[in-house]
């Protein structure tokens, strides 16, 4: 890469992280690429992003972003991987790191608080926003459904008496 070119890799890479919640920085030595294409699809289809960057270059980006600081974890063969929902970057990161040994998370950010690998693993169980707003629509419409519920079954109950009497006069 020539002057320009790191320049504009440098902030372009900036602007992604701008954008993120959450960046997790993980090393992927010996990781097949097949593996790490695997791993950027499925980052991809969940709203992230990976990206290899050198160390350097990463350090320079990182500078000028409100994420909490953590370039000392950009040594040897890290990539990072981010996304604007605060858990989908790191549930995407563990779940793959589970599956494949070469695969170490180190740590990363949340906006403005650091992470070590625990603190992915820990927002990783968290649920996504999506999951949390699914929650809230459900326990906001089961009410209105008990209620409905409650107010039909009187009148059902009718019916079905009625029914059995009608069932008793046609039998008899």
């Amino acid at each position: 890469m020539d002057r320009a070119e790191k320049a504009e890799f440098v902030s372009a890479l900036q602007d992604s992280l701008k954008g993120s919640s959450t960046v997790v920085v993980a090393h992927y030595a010996g990781l097949p690429v097949s593996k790490m294409e695997n791993l950027r699809v499925q980052m991809k289809e969940a709203g992230g992003q990976v990206k290899v960057a050198k160390n350097r270059l990463a350090r320079l980006a990182l500078k000028q972003t409100e994420l909490a600081d953590f370039s000392d974890l950009l040594t040897g063969p890290t990539l990072l991987a981010y996304s604007q929902d605060p858990v989908t970057a790191a549930k995407i990161a563990v779940k793959f790191a589970k599956d494949n040994d070469k695969f170490v998370i180190l740590g990363g950010a949340m906006e403005a608080s650091r992470l070590d690998a625990k603190g992915v693993e820990a927002l990783a169980t968290m649920p996504s926003l999506d999951e949390l707003r699914a929650k809230l629509a459900g326990l906001l419409t089961q009410p209105a459904a008990k209620i409905a519920s409650v107010l039909q079954a009187p009148g059902g109950a009718v019916a079905r008496v009625i029914g059995a009497y009608a069932n008793k006069s046609e039998a008899a």
